[in-house]
């Protein structure tokens, strides 16, 4: 896609979901990877901790994602699309696109950070696939049926949280790890580039492991932004009013579910049971439509803005600017870079948000003026194509 033919409301959607991907990544980086689920694991408990964990997960966690995971299902059906009607194999087309994605993807996995995205979408893209023909009324009932499934195995998580066999196993990735692993932990990642990524290699699950324990909502959100592709909901070809309508009716309720579940793990303890219960087996069902609901507000208020335009440039970037975001937090964090992995509070972290927003926002509009893609973006397109692409933008 040239950006002379780009959808302007799949832009702006995906600068957003970026920005907010940060929020949510920012504690992976920071402190160790227990505590992104809970504050007990390391982090601080103070109140200012606490609320900055409480409005993650509240307000980012989990939506973000999917709000990314969605305006990927709507690309791909957009790109299989142009490509058939160019006389193209779309789905050829669409699975080298996977192929080179999951190896950057990998590449940024054991390089940089254990919660990458980009493998865990190329694989389930090519799930999605499947479904590139199907009318909007079957993607709908597949997306609902992938979200009961990924709450069944949310629910079955919460058993093996809770059965004796399984459980300490799963304290060390949702509740307090044990100090020695804690300790190897931080003496790798305040190490040398080496030493994260061999303690990666060694402790990580892998992108299999993540496939199937995430595949399945993500492959809901897939779906359910293909049929907002289909039925222009994404695209932002909705009148104004439906859009205002959908955030009323889906933020609010959402928001106060997702406010209810935080102040329910807190007053548990933070035990692992609970945890787990609001993250994976009933996060799938609040998360989707509070998706909708922000996908809608958006929609309703940025297009033809100053501000839309700023987020329609990040966006256009996406690729790019999530890997810069990655490089940013990893060279502050980690021992190769300033070293201060697991040395700040949570509420402290979140301070390099400012300074990080503002330069994801900054350079793609200078670079755009000069280029065609992002960096990142030209890269994927080339390798995929298997011959450089045109990345200078013709003079007018």
């Amino acid at each position: 896609m040239t950006a002379a033919n780009r959808l302007v409301a799949l832009d702006i959607l995906r600068g957003v979901a970026v920005l907010g991907i940060t929020v949510a990544n920012l504690p992976g980086f920071a402190l160790p990877q227990a505590a992104y689920f809970s504050p007990l694991a390391a982090g601080g408990t103070t109140p200012a901790d606490l609320t900055a964990w409480a409005l993650t997960f509240v307000l980012i966690e989990g939506k973000m994602r999917g709000l990314f995971a969605a305006l990927f299902g709507a690309s791909l059906l957009l790109v299989v699309e142009r490509a058939d009607a160019a006389g193209q194999n779309g789905a050829a087309v669409h699975l080298r696109r996977m192929g080179v994605l999951y190896l950057i993807g990998a590449a940024h996995l054991y390089l940089l950070w254990y919660g990458d995205i980009l493998h865990h979408y190329a694989l389930v893209g090519v799930a999605a696939l499947l479904f590139v023909h199907a009318p909007t009324r079957l993607l709908l009932l597949a997306a609902a049926a992938a979200l009961l499934v990924a709450t069944i195995g949310g629910v079955g998580l919460v058993g093996a949280a809770v059965a004796p066999a399984t459980r300490a196993a799963l304290e060390q990735s949702f509740g307090r790890p044990p100090p020695a692993l804690l300790l190897s932990e931080i003496a790798a990642l305040r190490g040398s580039l080496a030493d994260g990524t061999a303690w990666r290699w060694r402790h990580d699950a892998g992108p299999l492991a993540g496939l199937f324990a995430n595949g399945p909502e993500t492959l809901g959100y897939m779906l359910l932004g293909m049929a907002g592709y289909r039925t222009g909901f994404i695209t932002g070809a909705w009148p104004r009013r439906r859009y205002v309508l959908v955030a009323a009716a889906a933020l609010p309720l959402g928001i106060a579910v997702e406010a209810a579940l935080a102040a329910r793990t807190a007053a548990q303890g933070f035990a692992v049971p609970a945890v787990v219960s609001a993250s994976f087996a009933l996060g799938p069902s609040v998360h989707a439509p509070m998706v909708l609901g922000y996908a809608a507000l958006l929609l309703a208020t940025l297009p033809g803005t100053r501000a839309g335009e700023r987020l329609a440039s990040l966006g256009r970037t996406a690729l790019s600017n999530y890997l810069l975001s990655s490089g940013v937090l990893a060279a502050t964090f980690y021992g190769w870079g300033l070293g201060q992995f697991a040395a700040w509070d949570r509420a402290e972290a979140y301070l390099v948000l400012p300074a990080l927003w503002a330069l994801l926002l900054t350079w793609p509009p200078a670079w755009l003026a000069r280029f065609q893609y992002g960096p990142a973006e030209w890269l994927w397109r080339s390798t995929a194509r298997g011959r450089l692409q045109p990345l200078r933008r013709l003079a007018p």
